[in-house]
């Protein structure tokens, strides 16, 4: 895993290595600060791949695997025929990558607004909901919120799924300090700095 930090950027702007789509993207984000972490987290993970290939990181193509629920070209993006697996996930002035040699997917969040933490717990897993409950209003359980959401999102970007009502109802990964690993699946926390949350899982042999 790689955590990048647009606050402190380490090397030039290397949007030359980047394709159409991704600068048409990088471009419509209107905010500078948003604009120069897309494209150092994407420059980076074009150059993690080309190093791990042994290939040229501009002429990397990306396509996106069959939806596990529908089938449709919606998944898990990837590179064609190669033997490695990624995940890219960005929030605030951070990025985390990960490569791995199974599916893996990472996640990473700001700490959640407190107004909206209430409302969204409805959409989680209902012994999830209880946990958050039992906790007080405040920094506590705007903490738990944000692991588990994290936690919850790296999986389903995992297993390609994605976020959805029914991965977010039915999949149980608990917001107390230890994650509740999906069958199949480890779940891991993350550091990744103060007011953050993280999160990668990964499909077990």
């Amino acid at each position: 895993m790689w955590l990048v930090d647009a606050r402190h950027p380490g090397e030039p702007d290397g949007r030359a290595l980047l394709d159409a789509e991704e600068r048409a993207r990088a471009e419509r984000l209107r905010r500078p600060a948003d604009r120069r972490l897309y494209i150092a987290a994407h420059v980076l993970l074009r150059r993690l791949l080309g190093a791990r290939l042994d290939r040229d990181p501009a002429g990397i193509r990306y396509v996106r695997e069959p939806c596990p629920g529908c089938g449709a070209p919606h998944g898990r993006p990837a590179v064609p025929g190669a033997p490695v697996h990624f995940s890219l996930s960005h929030s605030g002035d951070l990025a985390l990558i990960a490569l791995a040699d199974r599916p893996v997917g990472v996640d990473l969040e700001a700490l959640a607004d407190p107004a909206l933490v209430n409302d969204v717990s409805r959409t989680l897993h209902p012994r999830e909901r209880e946990e958050l409950t039992s906790l007080p209003e405040g920094t506590s359980r705007v903490e738990a919120f944000t692991r588990c959401w994290t936690r919850k999102e790296a999986y389903l970007k995992g297993t390609g799924e994605g976020i959805t009502g029914e991965g977010l109802v039915g999949t149980l990964v608990g917001t107390g300090e230890v994650p509740v690993a999906p069958p199949g699946w480890t779940l891991t926390d993350v550091r990744v700095g103060e007011g953050y949350a993280g999160a990668c899982s990964v499909r077990t042999a």
